[in-house]
């Protein structure tokens, strides 16, 4: 059988190999949630670069530019990284360039090795684990975190993964043990389980708890995205 992995902090990425593994970068809150529901709302490519000057690269292409520093949107970009100003009204038929604290980070660091990078949301739950089942391939769960430190909201996101995936992969790390107790503690109050977490508090200061509702919602969009290049494009199955 194939494994499944959780890396908890892109920090112990170098850890893994990941060479033949299809990777999922989580950004729960809320970079990868975006991702999805932009794509599934038909932006033809969302551009992720690490940093927010390497936007400006892009200024004069007719380019969206969506710049996130700490939860708030960098001033004089179009958008940062609510799921809100994702909607099809806004993005359909355009690419969007994105950074963010810890998502873009993640996906760029993955690419450099693994064999596929996807991304991974609940609002993409099912379709994510059954692209994973059809590839059979190993897969390492990458939890983008907050700052190179430990989160809980991509871990759990990484536990619902594991759990429905359990069956059919072998488990190869604690940390996968842990993301799953940890998601089976939770799955049924999962915004109540949050109020602990730290990037919880944070978001809560800047008043976007609609966006931290939205992005735990399971199911919203059944498509999935892929890096390709320097593109996240829908991927066809």
């Amino acid at each position: 059988m194939p494994k499944i992995e959780v890396c908890l902090t892109p920090a112990l990425l170098d850890l893994y190999a990941i060479e033949n593994s299809v990777v999922v970068v989580i950004d729960i809150l809320r970079a990868t949630s975006s991702i999805t529901y932009g794509i599934d709302n038909g932006a033809q490519a969302i551009i992720p670069v690490m940093n927010v000057e390497d936007c400006l690269a892009y200024a004069d292409k007719g380019f969206l530019l969506a710049a996130e520093r700490n939860g708030e949107v960098v001033e004089g970009y179009d958008f940062g990284n609510s799921p809100f100003s994702y909607t099809a009204e806004k993005v359909a038929g355009k690419t969007v360039v994105l950074t963010t604290t810890n998502g873009t980070k993640a996906m760029h660091l993955a690419q450099e090795r693994a064999h596929q990078v996807i991304i991974g949301s609940f609002l993409n739950l099912s379709a994510v684990c059954a692209y994973l089942q059809k590839e059979k391939k190993d897969v390492l769960l990458l939890c983008a975190g907050w700052k190179d430190n430990f989160n809980l909201e991509d871990t759990l996101f990484a536990g619902a993964v594991v759990e429905q995936l359990q069956q059919e992969f072998t488990l190869g790390d604690d940390a996968g043990v842990a993301a799953l107790d940890m998601y089976q503690l939770a799955k049924n109050d999962l915004r109540g389980y949050l109020k602990k977490s730290s990037h919880s508090h944070r978001l809560v200061k800047l008043n976007i708890e609609d966006d931290v509702q939205f992005c735990l919602k399971v199911d919203v969009c059944a498509t999935i995205s892929v890096l390709q290049g320097e593109k996240l494009i829908a991927l066809s199955h």
